[in-house]
């Protein structure tokens, strides 16, 4: 059994760096030109997402919205936020981030404790901002490309990178929902929370010229600003020579 078990652990640990040497070749695209190959399935994807949003998961944010005192809300959001420190520590110090993979770690040891197991964000007001790291944006720190762009079913936009940095950041965040054990509940609310914080920015999707494009751009723009921590090159915005 311990001899699979090693074996089974060298082809995961063979088939990530692998991967990781793959994308390394798949250099990132400046956001007017994505490298979106799959484009048409990926908008087809992108409408069964929205559909399915539109008849499941949006009309129970709502409701949960509209029947939760805001007080509540705030206090869930905040045990996912601290559920989640753990990840963000992790990364922090495969970033070499390490005053920050101190503050974080002292985030989450004060929050789970003086802040009833993160229901109140005590950290923020002592001077312990919240930070927020996954193995995707690691990846980007060691250069490796962001690769295609693409739309997973239910779990909405990612790219090559960020789909591996799930898969590797997800033990993860399973050992800490886990650990609170009711890992199935916290999961969906931590869906729910998720969908709810979105409601307010729905105008902006909906008035879109195009609502696939808008969502491509919005997500790229975004993980590239966190890979970069707020300032990333001008060659990757606006291509070389810019």
């Amino acid at each position: 059994m311990n001899l699979t078990r090693r074996a089974l652990t060298r082809i995961q640990v063979v088939t990530v760096v692998g991967v990781v040497f793959l994308l390394g070749g798949c250099a990132s695209a400046p956001l007017d030109e994505p490298n979106d190959p799959l484009e048409p399935a990926n908008r087809a994807m992108f409408t069964f997402n929205r559909n399915a949003d539109k008849y499941l998961l949006k009309p129970v944010a709502k409701g949960y919205q509209k029947i939760t005192p805001v007080s509540v809300q705030r206090g869930v959001s905040n045990i996912f936020d601290n559920l989640n420190e753990p990840r963000t520590v992790a990364n922090d110090l495969l970033q070499f981030k390490l005053v920050q993979a101190s503050s974080d770690t002292g985030r989450f040891l004060l929050n789970s404790t003086a802040g009833f197991a993160g229901v109140m964000d005590v950290a923020t007001d002592a001077g312990m901002p919240r930070h927020s790291e996954d193995f995707g944006q690691t990846l980007g720190t060691l250069g490796v490309g962001e690769g295609w762009y693409l739309m997973i079913p239910f779990l909405g936009p990612s790219t090559n990178r960020d789909l591996l940095g799930r898969l590797v950041d997800t033990p993860l965040q399973i050992a800490s929902y886990l650990s609170a054990d009711s890992s199935l509940p916290l999961k969906l609310f931590d869906i729910l929370d998720l969908r709810t914080k979105l409601l307010e920015g729905e105008t902006l999707l909906e008035n879109a010229l195009d609502p696939y494009v808008f969502v491509r751009t919005a997500y790229l723009q975004s993980r590239l600003t966190q890979v970069y921590d707020g300032n990333p090159p001008a060659r990757l915005i606006y291509g070389e020579g810019e």
